[in-house]
């Protein structure tokens, strides 16, 4: 007769002091990561950006250092200060003077100091919007306190909306402002910090393929920086050229326009075929006048077509319509930011999902290396 089950308390007891002491220590590190995260989140935006322009500026500034005999921190600093003298300089005064402007519409519109001037008779003749625009500008000009009054409740939202659209451009160069300060350290720090980079990466995914998957990121964030910002910095100012040659009005509203469509990854189309049916039905330019600039822009509009195929994808190790899939999606979920980002995971997943492909032990070849380690520990290629 066999004897009854006898429970080893000792074991038991050793067991659940161990399984008590693994949920403290995981607790303990669950609660330090939340507090990191809390700390960290503030900064999240700004070093992410740091770190992008860190990476899409790390060849120019390579190429700087050779240069300056490898002096790393002289290269990044020359790159820093270029940047705010170029960049943030313009885009500040620019700031300024567009806050005094529309403090002082504003001021002008409460005391009724406003002078309208009196639309161009062209303006009637605009397609599609030219007469309203011309009898709300007539009005304007002839009596503005009651055009105001009528439109009160738009013209307080309108205000507001100018006041925070300047104060959130302010934000903006701030923040790019601590930005680029911050890549130019991290672009001093490149070669370590590509090693770190790896080593992180080399955690995650084993294997040594850390290296492989960061170069992979930064060719991702590269390709993005050239083939969808770089494209539509180019398509933006090819079209504002035309239009201004042209003397289309709005030149440079258009051409904003049209850097804020190629971002979004929407034809330019949508801008340059209202301005062929400007050059048509307002009257203004010859035949040949009018051909000429519809063929410019119409290849203007279609330039985006030619150039996103050649640079979007080059340098990365996955099919072009990944990245920008994945560039579009960021962009819809996070903005600008979320464009680099987006793109860079979905490259990721993309590889590390065909690697995993590619390892299916159920085919002959993967079962022979399983096999062949198996019995003699001996990978077979």
């Amino acid at each position: 007769m066999n004897a009854p089950y006898q429970p080893d308390l000792d074991l038991e007891k050793r067991l659940s002091g161990r399984l008590l002491d693994v949920f403290i220590r995981a607790g303990a590190l669950f609660a330090l990561a939340v507090l990191c995260y809390d700390i960290f989140a503030p900064f999240i935006s700004l070093m992410a950006w740091a770190l992008i322009l860190a990476v899409a500026l790390y060849p120019l500034h390579q190429k700087l250092a050779r240069k300056m005999g490898g002096k790393q921190g002289r290269a990044a600093t020359l790159l820093v200060l270029s940047a705010i003298v170029l960049i943030v300089a313009p885009i500040t005064v620019l700031t300024v003077r567009l806050g005094d402007s529309v403090h002082d519409f504003i001021g002008g519109l409460h005391n009724n100091t406003l002078q309208i001037p009196a639309p161009p008779p062209s303006v009637a003749n605009w397609p599609l919007v030219g007469k309203k625009v011309h009898g709300l500008w007539s009005q304007a000009h002839e009596d503005l306190p009651t055009l105001v009054q009528s439109m009160q409740p738009k013209v307080g939202d309108l205000s507001k909306k100018a006041i925070g659209m300047v104060a959130s451009i302010g934000v903006t160069v701030l923040l790019f402002l601590a930005s680029i300060i911050v890549a130019g350290i991290i672009m001093a720090f490149g070669q370590a910090g590509a090693k770190s980079a790896g080593s992180i990466f080399d955690r995650f995914v084993g294997g040594g393929r850390g290296e492989q998957f960061a170069a992979l990121s930064t060719a991702t964030i590269r390709a993005v920086a050239i083939g969808i910002l770089g494209v539509a910095v180019i398509q933006a100012i090819v079209i504002g050229l035309i239009l201004l040659i042209a003397g289309i009005p709005f030149a440079a509203v258009l051409a904003v326009l049209v850097l804020v469509l190629g971002i979004a990854q929407v034809p330019a189309l949508l801008v340059t075929v209202p301005a062929i049916a400007y050059l048509w039905l307002g009257g203004h330019y010859g035949t040949a006048a009018a051909i000429t600039y519809t063929v410019l822009l119409g290849l203007g509009g279609m330039l985006d077509n030619v150039l996103k195929p050649l640079l979007l994808g080059r340098g990365v190790d996955v099919p072009m319509p990944v990245v920008l899939l994945g560039a579009l999606g960021g962009l819809a979920s996070a903005g600008i930011l979320g464009m680099f980002v987006g793109a860079t995971v979905l490259a990721l997943g993309y590889q590390i999902f065909m690697r995993w492909v590619a390892t299916n032990p159920d085919t002959p070849a993967a079962a022979t290396r399983i096999e062949s380690k198996a019995v003699g520990g001996v990978d077979v290629p």
